[in-house]
């Protein structure tokens, strides 16, 4: 079952797939998607990211495969939905996309051996999670400003039940800018796999319902400019859309010249 969470006429609401383009609420009524509001499908908890999870990516970098998860936690501000708009920093060189499948913790899970993961997976989504590599401090702990920046990390905009993949572990992932795409792989490459991770992560912390570990992201990254669209796709889950948009669009030409007068003082 896929699920997503949208506000329509001012109301939070829990929806399903009705047909192209189409959404059905919980009262029952259909819209088309364009009409709501989208919403992460989830309200994350404590939220896991994968550094340097695919050998292709990590030579794309030109960084060595890690041998055990680089692991960093990410802020809830990031999150957005579904067709949302993502901010670009003014003055930023370089700033890509990263196409993620998510995975949605579903039961307290501690101590939780590799055989047994799956069993404390609720469900799957997607996580466009940007970087701005500008503020790249090294290469196994992205830093707060590139990782938990406002906007950069829209979520959706299905959550899909974990039983409704019944291998998550070799789907196709890609991303398309402006209708091209340029980024294209699978999770079947990830160096350490979802079960892998789970039992990683559970050996030290409990995980708890609702929290979220981002697997990481094939080769193919491409900068993102103002206005561009981006797609990220993966097999089975669904189409995650996102539009790049500047501060000043964003937050409005006053709050911006206010934000930049203060850290000028």
């Amino acid at each position: 079952m896929k699920t997503a969470r949208v506000v329509f006429n001012g109301a939070l609401h829990t929806a399903t797939p009705a047909g192209t383009d189409l959404i059905r609420l919980d009262t029952g009524r259909i819209v088309n998607e364009r009409d709501v509001r989208w919403l992460p499908p989830i309200v994350p908890r404590t939220t896991f990211a994968l550094g340097l999870n695919y050998a292709d990516h990590a030579k794309e970098l030109a960084f060595k495969a890690p041998d055990e998860p680089l692991v960093f936690l990410k802020g809830p501000n990031t999150f957005v939905g579904h067709r949302a708009h993502t901010v670009r920093p003014s003055g930023v060189d370089y700033m890509h996309y990263e196409c993620e499948l998510a995975v949605v913790i579903g039961r307290r899970a501690s101590g939780i051996k590799k055989a047994d993961a799956y069993d404390y997976v609720g469900g799957y989504t997607i996580a466009n999670d940007y970087a701005v590599r500008d503020y790249l401090e090294n290469y196994y702990r992205p830093n707060l400003r590139v990782k938990s920046r406002d906007t950069c990390t829209p979520l959706g905009p299905w959550l899909v039940d974990r039983d409704d993949v019944p291998d998550p572990m070799n789907l196709t992932l890609s991303t398309f800018v402006n209708g091209t795409r340029t980024q294209h792989g699978s999770t079947r490459d990830m160096i350490f796999d979802i079960a892998s991770l789970i039992e990683y992560l559970s050996a030290f912390m409990t995980l708890e319902p609702g929290d979220l570990i981002l697997t990481g992201t094939p080769e193919g990254l491409a900068d993102t400019r103002l206005g561009d669209e981006v797609v990220t796709e993966i097999e089975g889950i669904g189409c995650l859309v996102n539009t790049i948009v500047s501060e000043a669009d964003y937050y409005g030409e006053a709050a911006c010249a206010s934000h930049w007068a203060r850290s000028e003082r």
